[in-house]
C-alpha cells in the first residue's frame, strides 16, 4: 500500500510538471496550476510539498498538511491530521510576521509587558499630578493676586499656599505608598523613571517655585537672590535623583536628605516668616542635605507608619492656617518648627551613630 501511494504521488508531481506555467523572474512556483504563481516575498523557493523529500514521507491524504504553501491550522508540521482546533487567521498575534496583510491595527495591544502601566505606576503618576496642582495654585492663588493687587489677597493667599502644600504633602504620601506596593505586588519596567519624573515635579519644581514666587510677593525681598535660591533647590533634586539611580547605597539609608522630606523642609522654612536673608540662608542649607552624603533612614515598617501619621498632622495644622482658626498660626509655626528640627536632628543623629561605631567619642 505504500508504495502504491509513492507512485500515484510521483504521477502526480510528473503531471503538474507539464502543465504548470514557466516561472517569471523574481516569483516561485508554489505548485498550483491555475493562474499564474504567486511572488516569494522573501525571495527564496518554498518546496514543492509533494515533490522531493516530502513525498517519500507524506502520505498521499495528508499530502501538503504541514507544508509551508498549505493552509494553517490543517496539521503540524510533523503531518500529523488536523486537531480540529480553527485555522490562525491572517494578521494574528502568530501570523502578523509573516503576512503582508498583518499590519498592527489601532485597537491591536502591542504594548511589551514592561511598559504597561501597574498600580505601583499610577501612584507615581499621582505623585507627579499633585506637584504640577501645586504650582497651579501657588500660581493662581498667590502670585496672580499679588501681581493685580486683589481686595482679598492675603485670605486668597493664605488658603492657596495651604493647599499647594498639602498637594506637596500628598505628593509624598504617594511616593511612600507606591515603592510599598512595587515591592509587595510589581512593578513596570519603567517604574523607576516614572518616579524619579514625578519626584522632580513634586519635590524639586513645586518647592523651588514656592521660594520664587516667596521672593516675588514678600516685602522688602530681592527677587534676584530668591531666584538663586529657588534654582539652588531644584538643581540638588537634580543631583540627588541623578545619584540616587547611578549608584548604590547601604540597605535601608538614603545617602542625602531624601527629595520629599527635603521639600516639605523647604516650605517650611519659607511659612515660617522669618526674615528674609535666614530664610534664603537655611533653605540654601536645605537643598546641601539633599546633595551631602549624611545617611538618613528609609521610611519602612514604623517607621513608614510615623511618617503618614506626620503628613496628617501637618495638614490639620495647614488646614487650621488656612481657614483662620483660633490657634491656627501657632499650630503652623509648631509644626514647620518640628519640620525642620527633624531634618537637623536626624543627620545629627546618623553622625554620632557613625562615630560610636567607628569607636570613637562623639
Amino acid at each position: 500500500m505504500p508504495d502504491r501511494r509513492r507512485s500515484v504521488t510521483a504521477w502526480w508531481c510528473a503531471s503538474r510538471r507539464r502543465t504548470a506555467a514557466p516561472t517569471p523572474p523574481g516569483h516561485t512556483n508554489t505548485g498550483g496550476t491555475k493562474g499564474p504563481p504567486r511572488p516569494d516575498r522573501s525571495g527564496r523557493p518554498l518546496p514543492d510539498p509533494l515533490c522531493g523529500r516530502h513525498a517519500a514521507r507524506i502520505p498521499f491524504h495528508q499530502a501538503g498538511a504541514g507544508a509551508p504553501g498549505a493552509p494553517r491550522g490543517a496539521a503540524g508540521t510533523d503531518g500529523r491530521p488536523p486537531t480540529g482546533r480553527r485555522p490562525a487567521l491572517i494578521g494574528s498575534k502568530r501570523d502578523r510576521t509573516s503576512s503582508p496583510a498583518a499590519e498592527p491595527g489601532p485597537g491591536d495591544d502591542d504594548l511589551p509587558p514592561g511598559t504597561r502601566l501597574t498600580i505601583a505606576d499610577l501612584l507615581t503618576l499621582a505623585n507627579a499630578t499633585c506637584g504640577f496642582l501645586a504650582v497651579y495654585f501657588t500660581t493662581t492663588g498667590v502670585l496672580m493676586p499679588h501681581l493685580s493687587e486683589a481686595a482679598n489677597e492675603d485670605g486668597m493667599a493664605r488658603q492657596s499656599a495651604a493647599t499647594a502644600v498639602m498637594l506637596i504633602l500628598l505628593a509624598a504620601v504617594f511616593d511612600l505608598f507606591d515603592g510599598l506596593v512595587a515591592r509587595r505586588l510589581r512593578s513596570s519596567a519603567m517604574g523607576a523613571e516614572l518616579d524619579n519624573l514625578s519626584d522632580l515635579i513634586s519635590f524639586g519644581l513645586a518647592p523651588a517655585y514656592f521660594v520664587l514666587v516667596y521672593g516675588l510677593v514678600t516685602e522688602g525681598a530681592n527677587p534676584g537672590v530668591a531666584v538663586v535660591a529657588a534654582v539652588l533647590v531644584m538643581l540638588a533634586v537634580v543631583l540627588r535623583l541623578a545619584r540616587f539611580s547611578a549608584t548604590t547605597v547601604p540597605e535601608g539609608v538614603f545617602q542625602g536628605m531624601p527629595s520629599p522630606f527635603g521639600a516639605l523642609t523647604v516650605v517650611s522654612i519659607v511659612l515660617l516668616r522669618l526674615p528674609f536673608i535666614p530664610t534664603l540662608l537655611a533653605v540654601t542649607g536645605a537643598a546641601w542635605l539633599m546633595v551631602s552624603r549624611v545617611e538618613y533612614p528609609k521610611p519602612r515598617g514604623r517607621l513608614a507608619a510615623i511618617t503618614l501619621i506626620w503628613v496628617c498632622v501637618s495638614m490639620g495644622c495647614l488646614m487650621a492656617w488656612a481657614f483662620n482658626a483660633p490657634g491656627g498660626a501657632a499650630l503652623l509655626r509648631t509644626g514647620c518648627a518640628l519640620q525642620i528640627a527633624g531634618a537637623v536632628a536626624i543627620p545629627l543623629a546618623a553622625t554620632v551613630r557613625r562615630l560610636r561605631r567607628r569607636g570613637t567619642p562623639a
